[in-house]
């Protein structure tokens, strides 16, 4: 080393070794990700599977309807809800969609009724008082015809004499 000469030093480094690729193995963050879309999935798919049929009604005013809010009863007992308000094609009357229960179908026929209930005074007769709280629902009466139907002309006021 005096002369300027500088020893290499040998250092004994080991080999590298190339190892076979593995074939592609889930890893474990992606199982959350995969488990919440099948199980959004599956509430889509039931979600669509407990819908009932759909129906319009049309009234000439809409007063006491709310879109999500407004229910439809026969015999005091929710079997539907109004999902839409809007105005037919010619602005003269307002028409409600709804949505009712599932297995509703045979109830949509061709003499089924439909009118806003909300507070009547008529011939000494005061109606509809529960609907100052809760608000107007649309009552309805099932017909006895066999022939479907889906569009309705619902009535100004409650008929005298229903099905029952």
């Amino acid at each position: 080393m005096a002369d300027g000469r500088h020893e290499s030093v040998v250092l004994d480094i080991p080999e590298a070794i190339a190892r076979p690729r593995r074939r592609w193995s889930p890893q474990l963050v992606w199982i959350i990700p995969i488990v919440a879309a099948l199980i959004g999935g599956w509430l889509a798919v039931k979600a669509i599977m407990d819908r009932g049929p759909t129906a319009s009604i049309s009234f000439k005013t809409a007063e006491g309807l709310e879109a999500g809010k407004t229910k439809i009863k026969y015999k005091n007992v929710d079997v539907g809800q109004v999902t839409q308000v809007t105005l037919s094609k010619d602005l003269r009357h307002a028409v409600a969609t709804v949505q009712l229960v599932k297995g509703a179908e045979p109830y949509l026929v061709e003499d089924t009724q439909f009118w806003i209930v909300r507070p009547r005074i008529a011939g000494g007769q005061v109606t509809g008082l529960g609907t100052l709280f809760a608000g107007s629902y649309i009552g309805s009466d099932i017909g006895q015809s066999t022939h479907a139907q889906t569009h309705f002309v619902g009535l100004e006021n409650p008929p005298l004499v229903t099905g029952d």
